[in-house]
């Protein structure tokens, strides 16, 4: 499903930082497409699509079923600098992290012609301060049970779907 046969005029992009789990990568693909997000960028160690060789790595395509051909991407090694240019290009910087500065993700909203970067940082050091400052929102998900938090692509799934569908 694509922003385009929802009648959206919004345009929601994913920046993958620091995610180290070929898992966690698929999945946050396969999540992306259902949404009809437009693009996806894997910043810093975050693994691409395919190796260096050009061969689809195995454990990412598996849970992405093919999502990596569908929705397009980008490789920038500097998050910051890849912030800063979507800033330039009209982008609300939302990230999902627990901070002191954080809102519970279900208080925002999204207009139909918004432009939002939705911001995911590493699955055991989340996201830096420097990159937090950079946002528009810091948005987190409220735990009620003994955990501290969601599997970053479940995390991600949560508050895509809120913002596009509310």
């Amino acid at each position: 499903m694509t922003a385009q046969k929802n009648n959206f005029k919004n345009e929601v992009v994913a920046v993958i930082h620091d995610i180290r789990s070929l898992h966690n990568v698929g999945s946050i693909f396969r999540t992306a497409d259902g949404a009809g997000l437009r693009k996806i960028y894997l910043c810093g160690i975050t693994p691409e699509p395919t190796d260096r060789f050009g061969r689809p790595r195995p454990q990412l395509t598996k849970v992405s079923l093919g999502a990596e051909k569908a929705v397009a991407w980008e490789k920038c090694a500097s998050t910051s600098k890849l912030i800063d240019r979507l800033k330039k290009d009209g982008y609300k910087i939302f990230t999902i992290e627990q901070s002191k500065k954080s809102i519970p993700y279900y208080k925002t909203a999204i207009t139909r012609d918004s432009r939002v970067a939705l911001v995911l940082g590493s699955e055991t050091k989340g996201l830096s301060q420097s990159i937090l400052k950079k946002a528009d929102k810091i948005l987190e998900i409220p735990m009620r049970g003994k955990k501290e938090s969601l599997n970053v692509a479940v995390a991600f799934g949560v508050i895509v779907f809120h913002l596009l569908y509310q």
